[in-house]
């Protein structure tokens, strides 16, 4: 039998907690249960993004000064934050061909 992997429990678990739990919470807990069950969706989409901090690269050559002269610097930073964003709030990102 395969084991589920981390981004599978924690879909699995925000769904149970948005689902089954969230309905029969109190009125005043359930704000709380909203923030974990977005914190668990924000987890999920970093356990699936690319390799772990696949910026970590760039930072290092900014700070070297390896990319003073590059122009396209500001195209990079801008595929960094929008990797970032769509872990952390994807609706923020503009719609695709926008």
């Amino acid at each position: 039998m395969e084991q589920p992997d981390a981004r599978n429990l924690l879909e699995t678990a925000r769904a149970l907690l948005l689902d089954s739990l969230l309905p029969a919470l109190p009125a005043e807990r359930r704000l709380e249960a909203r923030m974990v069950a977005s914190a668990m969706a924000i987890a999920a989409r970093a356990i699936g993004a690319a390799p772990a901090r696949p910026d970590a690269a760039l930072a290092a050559a900014i700070r070297a000064g390896a990319l003073d002269d590059d122009l396209s610097l500001a195209g990079q930073l801008r595929l960094v934050a929008r990797a970032r964003l769509a872990i952390s709030n994807p609706r923020a990102l503009p719609a695709a061909g926008s």
